[in-house]
């Protein structure tokens, strides 16, 4: 609500901002400002074209810093969760660093949720179920089955069918569980209130079964090493797809920056090698 300030900020003078203001108001046909003496306010026009005019210079702000920052080289923050990075990314990422030297990837594991947050990352790796926000650009990656673990000790002490849960704890996985679904598949939904230990990462979830805590969910790929160890063991064959996909998620203004184009090539091609995954058909012009 001033024009001095105004040209301070935009360093022209005073005169040079009224007169544009005014050259727009003859433009339009309206005026935008009430003048009380050296005092202005919005007019109810003004208070109407205000926020549009907001929102055009957000848009030129952001899309000027994706230039500034988008190219074939230099930095991109991926958010991901802890699990997925210990247990998937980190030991094949060696191998986009070999093939991308010029772009540096930093790993986010810090986040409020389990959506993505754009104000901490360029892109993120996550899982969702659907229906999927407007404002973000998803690629699929993957859809992969949960199916219960536990401690071979456990096992020993008379897990043998579904309905032997009753006698045991199950381990959640917050906001992700899918005991639900599972028990309803086995037959036995009447064991969904069953106690249990809760955790907000299936790292921390699938430690405390290594450790005989309970019986836990999982995703093959993340219990891929502790099955073959025989740390942990599947009591029961059933297991049942997630209700929602893996995607690399990224803002949409942001869908065709060169260093996210170039990791989501990376990630489906480890993705259609990895046995345990099941990759998504790429959509047109994804």
């Amino acid at each position: 609500m001033s024009f001095r300030l105004a040209a301070e900020e935009l360093c022209v003078t005073e005169s040079a901002v009224s007169h544009q203001v005014r050259s727009l108001e003859r433009q339009l046909g309206v005026s935008l400002f009430d003048r009380h003496g050296r005092r202005i306010a919005l007019s109810a026009a003004g208070a109407t074209y205000f926020p549009v005019v907001r929102d055009a210079f957000d848009r030129l702000d952001r899309g000027t810093e994706l230039v500034r920052e988008t190219g074939f080289t230099g930095e991109l923050t991926l958010q991901i969760y802890v699990s997925v990075a210990v247990r998937w990314l980190l030991p094949r990422l060696y191998r986009f660093h070999e093939a991308h030297p010029d772009i540096l990837i930093r790993l986010s594991t810090s986040y409020r949720g389990w959506e993505f947050e754009p104000e901490f990352a360029d892109a993120g790796f996550v899982y969702r179920r659907p229906p999927l926000e407007r404002e973000y650009h998803y690629v699929p990656l993957f859809r992969v089955p949960v199916f219960p673990v536990a401690s071979p000790a456990l096992v020993g002490q008379g897990l043998i069918e579904p309905a032997d849960l009753a006698n045991f704890h199950l381990i959640r996985i917050a906001p992700a569980d899918e005991w639900g679904d599972w028990l309803r598949a086995a037959g036995v939904p009447e064991l969904e209130g069953r106690p249990g230990p809760s955790f907000d990462t299936y790292l921390l979830g699938i430690e405390a079964a290594v450790a005989g805590r309970g019986v836990a969910m999982a995703m093959g790929f993340l219990v891929r090493d502790d099955l073959g160890a025989g740390r942990l063991v599947r009591p029961f064959q059933l297991e049942i797809p997630q209700p929602g996909s893996w995607y690399l998620v990224c803002r949409r203004e942001r869908r065709n920056d060169p260093r996210i184009r170039r990791l989501c090539s990376w990630l489906r091609r480890e993705i259609a090698a990895d046995p345990l995954l099941a990759p998504h058909a790429l959509p047109a012009g994804g």
